[in-house]
């Protein structure tokens, strides 16, 4: 049994604001990408779609003259290090196992190597699995935080998310 599931993350207040800040629909979609990695690479797919999920929940909106500037962004910005911090302050709230929520917001912190002096570092197979689901669903400039989905369909979107995670839970129990 989950302690917290997607659904919960989702309904949150606090997911809704800064998800609908960085782009919902590139959420939910890393949230997939996630999982179906997970399942490939043998890492828990729970984790995995958490953190996928709520990786972008630190970003800062760094806009110029009402326009979005990736450049500015890409100079800037630190959002793994505050999505890591915001995502476990949140999981932990909801009452996430404090060991899952750590791992959960490593992956977080870990996502990207645009905040680092140098891209050397060596992550876990979880922090690997949330880099490169965020890798499938970028477009070029950002654009993938741009795009839209209506709040009825990303609902669904994880409610079936969830559905597929505990029947692959369940599975694993039956083997």
């Amino acid at each position: 049994m989950r302690e917290v599931t997607l659904l919960q993350l989702y309904e949150h207040p606090i997911t809704q604001k800064y998800l609908n800040r960085s782009g919902m629909a590139h959420a939910i979609a890393v949230a997939y990408h996630a999982f179906h990695l997970a399942k490939e690479h043998n890492v828990d797919p729970d984790i995995a779609a958490k953190a996928g999920f709520l990786h972008d929940m630190g970003h800062f909106t760094w806009y110029r003259n009402g326009n979005w500037d990736y450049d500015l962004y890409r100079q800037n910005d630190i959002h793994p290090i505050k999505g890591a911090e915001r995502a476990h302050k949140l999981l932990i709230r909801l009452g996430e196992n404090p060991i899952k929520a750590k791992t959960i917001s490593l992956a977080i912190l870990f996502h990207t190597d645009s905040f680092l002096p140098s891209n050397d570092i060596v992550r876990t197979p979880l922090q690997q699995i949330v880099k490169w689901a965020d890798e499938k669903d970028e477009e070029e400039g950002g654009k993938h935080h741009y795009r839209t989905i209506d709040s009825l369909r990303a609902k669904d979107m994880i409610i079936r998310l969830d559905q597929l995670i505990d029947k692959e839970a369940n599975n694993k129990l039956s083997s």
